[in-house]
């Protein structure tokens, strides 16, 4: 069977043969699944929110190893790329333990912080204090300044060929990727945003609607979509929030967008590295079962809902600086590792959960969407819609 035609300005960009884009999802979008992705025709990108840099290297090494095809890595940029980590303040010191000097993440948080982890382990009869500490260093690391710089400059040595920011102006590091031929996307939830990082070079912006899973905004996508184009043209826009199939691609073209971006429904692929209970979580769902929450990051996420999420808005807390939050987060999602309890963890997921019924290879998912949405574009709608000028 000959491979469907489905191409926008994006495919030269990038130079990739279908306009979609793998969201770059922490701890999820690894070797594997953006290699699948590119494989496939679009273009695979590591999510390496949380990632140090040897890891980054080693991601790209394995990714290289798997396909020839063009591929990026995503990072967060939440507050520059120099701003150290802050000294711990006096209620802080206070509540560190027989020492005024921190010794472990959580010895940096205010008091308040430190007794809502420890209820919160009591409540769910969690280990205190676990020993395994990949949770909590790995959240704690989003926000530092000084780690953002390492990996961007670790993403530049391995001369990737798409730098990603899923949060954050790319913007001082543009004229340092393109000199390499390498482009830039950035991803924003408003109009104000999306004109900052167009203004600054950027060579694709991804207009992300509230209904996207993980990291997202207040602005639907059907009103986000026509003011980020109008407001960034000619720069090319993706789509990303509430896109789970062909038709969602097909809409998204159809407001003018060069392309898509899509996490939610590739989460539930095989190659998606992260247990499989948590994609069991997301197929189970109904589009009412995800929550946007400051919990685990301190920015607002989309997570599918748990008990854990909703003890957290019950006491009513302000959310911690990102990095400063992740502690709070990481330390609780330590103990749920230890003690088998994953339903606490992060599970970040949009509202097309609904729409996702079985768990499948990335290469099916991604050219079932690109069949059906140049089915739409070619036939359905010359078919169902009549127009002339």
């Amino acid at each position: 069977m000959a491979r469907p035609v489905l191409r926008t300005r994006l495919c030269d960009i990038l130079d990739i043969e279908y306009p979609i884009i793998l969201a770059g999802m922490g701890g999820v979008s690894t070797a594997e699944l953006v290699a699948a992705v590119s494989e496939a025709g679009g273009l695979g990108i590591v999510g390496a929110a949380s990632m140090p840099a040897d890891e980054i290297e080693r991601q790209v090494r394995r990714i290289r190893d798997l396909t020839s095809k063009p591929f990026g890595v995503d990072v967060l940029l939440p507050s520059g790329v120099s701003t150290p980590r802050p000294a711990p303040s006096a209620d802080v010191k206070e509540s560190a333990s027989a020492s005024d000097a921190p010794k472990r993440p959580r010895d940096y948080l205010p008091a308040a912080y430190n007794t809502f982890i420890d209820n919160a382990e009591h409540e769910f009869g969690l280990p205190a204090k676990g020993e395994d500490q990949a949770w909590t260093s790995g959240m704690s690391r989003l926000g530092s300044g000084d780690f953002s710089k390492r990996q961007v400059e670790a993403i530049l040595d391995l001369k990737v060929p798409v730098f990603a920011a899923g949060l954050g102006n790319p913007a001082p590091w543009v004229e340092q990727f393109h000199a390499q031929g390498a482009k830039v996307i950035g991803l924003v939830g408003n109009v104000k945003n999306a004109r900052r990082i167009a203004d600054g070079g950027t060579d694709v912006v991804v207009a992300q609607g509230t209904e996207a899973g993980g990291h997202t905004g207040r602005i639907g996508t059907m009103a986000l979509l026509p003011q980020v184009i109008d407001a960034v043209a000619p720069t090319a826009v993706c789509a990303a929030g509430g896109i789970g199939d062909g038709r969602g691609i097909a809409g998204a073209l159809a407001m003018g967008c060069d392309g898509v971006w899509i996490g939610t429904a590739f989460l539930v692929s095989r190659e998606a590295t992260w247990p499989d209970l948590l994609k069991e979580r997301i197929l189970a769902a109904t589009e009412e079962d995800t929550r946007v929450t400051r919990l685990y990051s301190g920015k607002t996420m989309r997570n599918i809902n748990n008990p854990l999420i909703e003890y957290w808005e019950s006491q009513k807390l302000d959310a911690l600086p990102m990095g400063m939050q992740g502690i709070v987060s990481g330390e609780i999602m330590s103990g749920a590792r230890q003690a088998n309890k994953l339903e606490l963890l992060m599970n970040p997921a949009g509202q097309i959960s609904g729409m996702l019924h079985e768990m499948r290879a990335a290469k099916d998912i991604f050219e079932d969407m690109v069949r059906e949405a140049a089915e739409i574009i070619a036939e359905g709608m010359p078919r169902r819609v009549k127009a002339s000028l």
